[in-house]
């Protein structure tokens, strides 16, 4: 299970590092700017995730993170123009959606073998692995966050970090294959969304005189 949570971890910080980089790609960043936002991007939830439970930082231990985040965004900065057509750029979305998935497994399941605030601190700590990078980006970078677009992200994640808790809590000997489940699960919503622009409903507020 280490090595599977490392090479997880790994695919997940070169997908948020990429897609972090690309979501700011309009705003004429340079190349510092990029390390910092793609970095962030790609370690924050799981740092924010860490602080809480009082441990320290995952990439503390493992630099690897660190490094390999920072690749990603020095790749993705020198071949912007690749990574921004738009066909490349949908599926780096995808991309993105296999990292939240695996990087809010990941983290539910970290804190869950801490036994940190169960049953609920699992999912709600996935879910902070999975998009905390994100909503630190996009606040710096002065774009609207993620939870206040209804953009379908968080949701999957949610859910999928859900039914691991209930597998740990009911079905613990068969741990790896509900991790394997649930990440597909999240892949697989986050994939519908983006194929058919599924979107969360709006809430539609009347102006009253």
């Amino acid at each position: 299970m280490d090595q599977i949570n490392f090479w997880i971890g790994m695919i997940a910080t070169v997908a948020f590092a990429v897609t972090g980089v690309l979501a700011i790609s309009d705003r004429g960043v340079d190349l510092f700017g990029v390390l910092v936002l793609g970095v962030i991007t790609a370690i924050g939830g799981g740092t924010i995730r860490d602080m809480i439970l009082d441990v320290p930082a995952f990439w503390s231990i493992s630099q690897i993170y660190i490094w390999v985040a920072l690749g990603a965004c020095v790749l993705t900065f020198v071949a912007e123009s690749f990574f921004t057509q738009p066909q490349i750029y949908r599926t780096m979305l995808y991309i993105d959606g296999l990292g939240a998935a695996l990087f809010g497994i990941q983290g539910a399941d970290k804190v869950w073998n801490l036994g940190f605030g169960l049953p609920v601190a699992p999912v709600i700590l996935g879910v902070v692995t999975a998009i905390g990078g994100g909503l630190i980006r996009d606040v710096l970078a002065g774009r609207k966050t993620l939870l206040m677009s209804h953009e379908l992200y968080a949701i999957p994640v949610t859910i999928g970090c859900t039914l691991y808790v209930l597998a740990l809590n009911y079905l613990p000997q068969y741990t790896l294959e509900a991790s394997v489940v649930c990440m597909l699960a999240i892949f697989g919503l986050r994939v519908a969304a983006i194929h058919w622009d599924l979107r969360v409903p709006k809430l539609f507020i009347t102006n009253k005189r």
